[in-house]
């Protein structure tokens, strides 16, 4: 006997399980009802057609009622909404768009009405310029506004279709407002994800309006007025309510079908209702939390389609039950992609669960390939450290990251599990260790009692600083653009030569700038005897959320357009009528810090005060560090934007008091400030590397260098090929026993015969750190004085012309003086 199968709705789940039901029984009778006029659209995709990222209309039509009726012989009704279903009589009784009515029979009933726009009783909610989004005709009616001129737009609602409403506005060229009720937008993102979406959207001209609710709508002036809880007004063109959604289930008031207290469907893990021959599916349905098997309900297509599935299988005799939703999502915002699975930390803390915390920021591919751009990744994990919840952030490889943790979570996977994946590598599209593994070894490193990760949230509640001390183990240049306030700069390449400096009374807590360097700064410390926090995820956790309110030297320019000399120097069309500024390009992409700092300095001291200089730098901290530079040396920043991940930035250079000299006597003894000199006692290479990265980072900063070496740091400077030159046999002796240049240098620690150096270099390769030998060049050409003291070099028997061009031969006074006129004095 044919059975006769009803479907209550289409799109994800009616859809679905129509075409399944008829591949598994080709006998069958299926009715599909749908209220609307279209059966099967990309509602997901709706935003985009109104922003014409999707310019065809027809894209979002994923089949038609001619398709369904020629293909699959399913009997489509459209534009009839079921109104009431009599579970007794196994009847639904529908009503048709002219108003008629009738009822129809059913062996299965299978319901998918989805959900519709949540529309609280707020003061002139249903005004004509106050619309939401959920069809194709509401599609239709945003879009005609958007194509008939409107200049702004009041956007509620900070979840996925008010951000991508938003971002899709801004592409028209609307002046968008995004109010949201809740302190942060992105409900499942936990509060330093959200905040990098909320810094995405402002750095795009969205204006943010958070922890503030709506209060009104009012018509003013063919525009709408927006008042927020607050007393704030917003008027626009358009209002666009995204405030969430519940399930379109009146229609079931009197059915017997068991519904929540929200009114969606209760279904068992066959996906079947309270009533026998009832199925329910998509975003009306109450399932199980596939973590914590405590009932859920999510508003996602990928769980409704997998639902719909089950339900026709289950209908044709083959058994199979639903795991429960587990809520991975992903957003695109602007250029960044964030994602997210699982449980977020709220959720966990509001449901008493124990649980760590742990953060790295990765890069998408290996670094030394082009291309690669920052990610950050948070996982959550238990006690027993099953992974219970991931978010990722980034401009590229978010998602897949976000669905490697999403594998993860729904096998009941652990950090151990983490650590041990064997993913694809290759240079342009991952790394040797991924970041999925090297966020399981930073969870094991605790787990196994190597460190102490703590968050911003707990150093926030437990430092004091009465008793504890925060150690910031950057380099110099770093600290002195941005630094957590009270805490203490030790380079890390400094900090076990400066031990003595460290009380070990006190509680230590370290930080950097992603947190790996906090960590290994811990690990020497807890080697130590010392008590040692190390706050995870580093500064940059901070910084990529954080609003920048000022930009140095005035206003932001979206573009600026120049006109390309024939020697390919370019020129700003506005300075034209005037003395022409010259445009300098600087590509500092693939740069880690501080390389994108030193290459801005390096060309900034080449061109004259009007000219501008042009840099683009993929590394994200370069975006705040920038303007942090801009404030120290007087630069004016004229743009500054992020784009596919690229920080792009237009600087003007100062007048010549603002480019810092050479202090002398007739310098203002302000000036003399920003001088720094340097003793380079050591002649290892590690710390030769350190002593040069200090020197080009102070010099970026402005000011004078000056490098005094002394003993056995002379042999940094010397040339590697011999030189000829008359010596006595001592003075001979000396030479040959002593390393003759860079690259004969050894390690202070990890020397291992010889192979330490080697590998060290291999590492600063390949994570794009210069070599010592570039960093010698650079500090020269940047104005670093490097100094050789006369007294050393007789003792060792060493002539200038055995050491590198570009050196001075000078005493303990010459060094004096120039320490007596600086800030800064450094001893390695």
């Amino acid at each position: 006997m044919k059975k006769k199968i009803l479907i209550v709705g289409g799109v994800a789940g009616g859809a679905t399980v129509a075409t399944r039901l008829r591949r598994l029984d080709e006998e069958a009778r299926i009715i599909l009802f749908e209220r609307g006029e279209f059966i099967s659209f990309a509602n997901c995709g709706l935003p985009y057609h109104i922003g014409e990222v999707i310019r065809e209309r027809s894209s979002l039509i994923v089949t038609t009622k001619e398709t369904f009726r020629d293909r699959y012989r399913i009997d489509v009704r459209t534009e009839s909404e079921v109104t009431a279903v009599h579970t007794e009589s196994k009847e639904v009784s529908v009503r048709k768009k002219d108003g008629t009515g009738y009822r129809e029979s059913y062996d299965e009933l299978i319901l998918s009405p989805g959900a519709m726009p949540l529309t609280p009783p707020i003061p002139g909610i249903d005004l004509p310029r106050v619309m939401s989004l959920r069809s194709i005709p509401d599609m239709d009616q945003i879009k005609a506004a958007v194509d008939g001129g409107i200049h702004s737009c009041t956007v509620i609602g900070g979840g996925f279709i008010g951000i991508e409403v938003a971002e899709n506005l801004v592409h028209r060229g609307v002046e968008v407002t995004l109010v949201e009720a809740a302190p942060h937008v992105m409900a499942s993102l936990d509060t330093e994800i959200s905040m990098i979406c909320e810094k995405e959207l402002r750095d795009n001209g969205v204006e943010l309006i958070l922890e503030d609710g709506v209060e009104s709508f009012t018509e003013m002036d063919g525009n709408i007025r927006t008042k927020t809880a607050s007393g704030r007004y917003v008027d626009a063109d358009l209002a666009v309510l995204a405030i969430g959604v519940c399930p379109d289930t009146a229609f079931l008031k009197d059915s017997g079908i068991a519904l929540n207290d929200r009114g969606y469907i209760k279904t068992d893990a066959y996906m079947k209702t309270s009533v026998d021959h009832v199925w329910a599916a998509g975003d009306a349905v109450e399932t199980l939390d596939s973590i914590t098997g405590e009932p859920a309900t999510m508003a996602l297509a990928g769980p409704a389609n997998r639902q719909a599935r089950i339900i026709a299988d289950n209908i044709c005799g083959i058994k199979r039950k639903y795991k429960g939703v587990q809520g991975t999502s992903i957003l695109k915002v602007f250029d960044l992609v964030t994602g997210s699975t699982g449980h977020n930390e709220r959720q966990l803390i509001r449901a008493g669960t124990h649980h760590h915390v742990y953060y790295i920021h990765p890069q998408s591919h290996a670094g030394y390939y082009p291309g690669a751009m920052q990610m950050t990744a948070k996982i959550l994990t238990g006690e027993d450290g099953r992974l219970l919840g991931a978010q990722v952030a980034g401009y590229d490889g978010a998602d897949k990251l976000t669905d490697v943790f999403a594998t993860v979570i729904s096998l009941g996977g652990t950090i151990d599990d983490l650590a041990e994946l064997d993913l694809s590598y290759a240079p342009p599209f991952g790394s040797a260790k991924s970041p999925a593994n090297m966020i399981g070894f930073v969870a094991q490193n605790e787990r196994d009692g190597l460190v102490k990760h703590k968050t911003f949230t707990q150093f926030e509640a437990e430092f004091d600083p009465e008793t504890d001390i925060l150690l910031d183990v950057r380099e110099t240049l770093e600290f002195e653009n941005e630094a957590l306030p009270g805490a203490v700069n030790i380079p890390l390449d400094q900090l076990r030569e400066r031990l003595n400096e460290i009380p070990k009374d006190k509680q230590i807590w370290t930080y950097c700038a992603v947190g790996l360097r906090g960590y290994t700064a811990a690990r020497i410390l807890l080697q130590n005897g010392y008590n040692v926090n190390n706050i995870g995820g580093g500064i940059r956790l901070q910084a990529l959320g954080k609003v920048t309110e000022t930009i140095h030297g005035g206003h932001m320019q979206k573009e600026a357009i120049p006109v390309t000399h024939e020697d390919g120097t370019q020129i700003l069309p506005e300075k034209t009528a005037e003395t022409p500024a010259r445009v300098i390009e600087v590509d500092a992409c693939g740069l880690s810090c501080p390389g994108p700092l030193m290459k801005l300095k390096e060309n900034m001291d080449t061109i004259a005060p009007g000219d501008i200089l042009h840099i683009k730098a993929s590394d994200p901290g370069f975006y705040p560090d920038v303007q942090a530079w801009a404030r120290r040396t007087g630069a004016e920043i004229l743009s500054l934007q992020k784009s596919g991940g690229l920080v792009d930035v237009q600087l003007k250079k100062g007048g010549a008091a603002a480019v810092s000299a050479a202090p002398s006597a007739s310098v203002p003894a302000d000036a003399t400030q920003k001088n720094k000199t340097l003793v380079v006692f050591s002649g290892d290479l590690d710390k030769a590397i350190a002593s040069f990265i200090i020197a080009n980072g102070a010099a970026a900063m402005g000011g004078k260098v000056t490098m005094f070496f002394t003993f056995w740091g002379i042999n940094v400077l010397r040339k590697p090929e011999p030189v000829k030159v008359k010596k006595t046999l001592i003075e001979a002796l000396f030479g040959r026993m002593m390393p003759r240049g860079t690259r004969k240098l050894g390690l202070s620690k990890m020397n291992l015969a010889g192979m330490g150096p080697a590998m060290i270099k291999k590492i600063m390769k390949d994570k794009n750190v210069d070599s010592l030998e570039s960093l010698m060049t650079q500090a020269q050409k940047n104005g670093v004085e490097l100094v050789a003291c006369q007294m050393s070099m007789d003792l060792l028997g060493l002539k200038l012309e055995e050491l590198i061009d570009g050196v001075k031969v000078g005493g303990v006074g010459y060094y004096l003086g120039d320490a007596e006129e600086s800030a800064v004095n450094l001893f390695i």
